[in-house]
């Protein structure tokens, strides 16, 4: 009895004990709503804006591609009847010169005989002599002219490396030595002491010689016979002058 009283109190109750249910299943309900809403219909779908830019473009680039395909056959059109024109007016010259009669010898009119009483047969000699005369003046001239011209002197700037056996050799001496070498196209020229090693100095000097009539092998060998002061000699620099 007492269990019938309390099922049957708590039926008549207001009080909603699962209310949080229904709050849940409605706003479930409530988004799945909005997200229909949200899609367009497939009748009914309206293009989105990139979609239109890029067939705006497509019908843009259609119109110049027929304008170019417009111009071009133009041109073909224009230039096929400029070539029609020109087949038309070439001249008919060629096929009526190949076709023309030669001259026939017999009609060839022979020259009068007085004619040759007006040609002089020896007037030629005359003519050839007088040629002949001129061109051996002008080669005389140009000889005589050659051969008062001064022919070129070949030279040569050389720089030699004159070393001695020791410290202790007097290269003012070794100088003086040197520039007592005497020949017809040898000129010497400055000189200087250049440093070797351990206190040692060699004789660096210049000298101008003709080619044709110093030999640079007989030069380096005359220094060489200075055998008390020289120890060898070497060539630093050579130049054709």
């Amino acid at each position: 009895m007492v269990n019938f009283n309390v099922a049957e109190a708590l039926s008549r109750e207001s009080v909603w004990y699962e209310k949080f249910r229904y709050e849940d299943a409605e706003r479930q309900l409530q988004e799945y709503l909005a997200k229909v809403e949200d899609l367009p219909s497939s009748g009914s779908a309206i293009p989105s804006s990139n979609l239109t830019s890029r067939l705006h473009q497509l019908e843009q680039e259609n119109k110049e591609l027929k304008k170019v395909t417009d111009d071009l056959r133009s041109l073909v059109l224009s230039l096929e009847s400029r070539v029609k024109t020109l087949e038309s007016s070439k001249p008919a010259s060629q096929s009526q010169v190949s076709t023309a009669p030669k001259p026939v010898a017999s009609e060839v009119k022979p020259a009068a005989a007085d004619d040759d009483d007006d040609v002089d047969l020896f007037g030629s000699d005359s003519e050839d002599e007088e040629a002949e005369r001129i061109k051996q003046e002008r080669v005389a001239a140009y000889a005589a002219k050659k051969s008062n011209k001064p022919a070129l002197i070949a030279k040569s700037n050389i720089i030699l490396d004159v070393k001695p056996w020791d410290d202790e050799t007097d290269m003012a001496e070794m100088e003086r030595r040197v520039r007592e070498i005497k020949s017809d196209g040898l000129l010497w020229g400055t000189s200087k002491l250049v440093p070797l090693a351990y206190g040692i100095k060699k004789l660096q000097i210049s000298t101008v010689v003709e080619d044709d009539k110093v030999s640079v092998d007989w030069l380096t060998e005359t220094i060489q016979e200075i055998e008390d002061l020289v120890q060898s000699v070497d060539i630093a620099a050579f130049n054709k002058i």
